[in-house]
């Protein structure tokens, strides 16, 4: 082992020492020795961990608010109706929905709109009564359609019409 320690000291001779004196200043050689710990190593976050809904510190307290109070006379007035939607008529005392019209006043009543757009209700309960129900029952915007398209269904429930979905063409 003495032989390797004088032939490490002999290398080292010629290089420059942590002082800075000697060598050539080239900077090249064997390597340091290793340090006695490791340089790197895992870090504790442990301290650093916190569950949700937790507080930002230990025992820290937020003071709770007390709860919103309006002032329940500088509200705005009430309104005939809700903002989000129409009168609900039917409730209304003395109220009388329209009368509806007749079963050919029905039938000929055209469609301004969709996919049989020109074509009379009488027409469209012929070839697909299922649009009839569709309308009967989603159409809000036009109150005359929708009575005409519940007299047509009427008709069709009294004359037993059987009502199957046609599938697309594809």
């Amino acid at each position: 082992m003495a032989e390797i320690n004088r032939a490490y000291a002999e290398l080292r001779a010629g290089f420059p020492d942590a002082d800075g004196a000697g060598g050539n200043g080239r900077g090249a050689g064997p390597p340091e020795p290793r340090p006695s710990r490791p340089v790197t190593g895992r870090v504790d976050t442990s301290s650093t961990f916190r569950p949700r809904n937790t507080t930002t510190g230990p025992g820290i307290r937020h003071e709770r608010q007390p709860p919103f109070r309006s002032n329940r006379l500088a509200r705005e007035p009430l309104r005939a109706s809700t903002p989000t939607g129409p009168l609900n008529r039917r409730r209304q005392r003395g109220f009388r929905p329209p009368e509806p019209p007749s079963l050919e006043a029905a039938r000929e009543l055209v469609i301004e709109f969709g996919k049989f757009h020109g074509h009379t209700l009488g027409q469209i309960a012929d070839f697909e009564p299922t649009y009839i129900d569709w309308l009967a029952k989603t159409i809000s915007r036009d109150p005359d359609l929708v009575a005409a398209a519940r007299t047509l269904q009427n008709d069709l429930d009294e004359r037993g019409v059987v009502r199957e979905p046609r599938m697309p063409v594809s």
